[in-house]
């Protein structure tokens, strides 16, 4: 898929299918070799996210990125969501960030990108197109998806979602991220700075910014004002898409998160979007 290109305008899509450090607390859960085949109402985490993607107008293919060739080779069940011609697979590498920057190579530089995870159980194309949609007319270079932490609460108040809290409100993510132009690549190099980094705090804070982290944690600064002072640091602007889809912030990073997906689309009537891959 080396330098692949979509039609104008649409997004190639980035889906990140790896487990981070050996098998998965959620593969155990599941019984499964690994997270992407963990199933929820019946169906592998992953043919859900293909399947939102698949129907997506905003969306001409997809690269996923893991799970590793040696798991692929032994199920038959990834060979098969891995086969169709819309859909390329390339190995992962050692971090999220590494494996962002291999997929980017895959694909033309004039060509904008979607991120995502396999695990986004809940995604569904209609939350697909609207963030799309909204990201691209937002102007930026980059984008985030982004739930309301009350509204996360009102629908889904047994869950237990990270908020990013700010002076204007609390936000949840939404494991979506559009890289709508060349410039926007620069972002992961960021992240991957930041990874490095995870063991030395101080560090990591003075990538961030010492005054912006104290602003935040004092509460005295926005969404906004936050993106703002970010964007130097990204090397490209950057905005946020404010999803009015709670369940597009509900993600599986534990056991326990897929035992609380697995009955919120039992909840949801077992909601799969109609276009498929299989």
């Amino acid at each position: 898929m080396k330098g692949a290109h979509s039609q104008p305008g649409n997004y190639i899509a980035i889906v990140l299918a790896a487990d981070r450090e050996g098998q998965s607390p959620v593969a155990r859960a599941a019984g499964v070799s690994c997270k992407a085949l963990a199933p929820v109402a019946g169906k592998p985490m992953l043919e859900r996210v293909l399947s939102a993607l698949a129907g997506a107008q905003e969306v001409e293919r997809c690269l996923v990125c893991g799970p590793s060739a040696g798991i692929v080779a032994q199920e038959p069940a990834l060979q098969q969501l891995l086969g169709p011609a819309q859909v390329g697979w390339i190995e992962h590498e050692a971090s999220p960030s590494l494996s962002v920057l291999a997929a980017l190579s895959h694909v033309a530089e004039e060509v904008p990108v979607l991120l995502t995870t396999c695990d986004h159980a809940l995604l569904t194309s209609e939350i697909v197109d609207y963030f799309c949609r909204k990201a691209r007319s937002l102007g930026m270079d980059a984008a985030v998806g982004l739930a309301r932490h009350e509204e996360v609460l009102a629908r889904f108040p047994a869950t237990r979602r990270t908020a990013y809290r700010f002076n204007d409100g609390s936000y949840c993510s939404c494991n979506l991220f559009a890289l709508n132009t060349v410039q926007a690549r620069q972002a992961p190099l960021f992240w991957r700075r930041v990874e490095q980094l995870r063991k030395q705090p101080l560090a990591m804070l003075r990538q961030l910014g010492l005054v912006t982290v104290a602003r935040y944690l004092f509460g005295r600064l926005s969404l906004d004002q936050a993106l703002h002072k970010l964007a130097p640091r990204l090397n490209c602007s950057a905005g946020a898409v404010l999803l009015p889809y709670p369940e597009a912030s509900i993600d599986v990073d534990s056991a326990e998160d897929w035992q609380a997906v697995q009955e919120i689309a039992a909840d949801m009537g077992n909601l799969l979007p109609d276009a498929r891959y299989l």
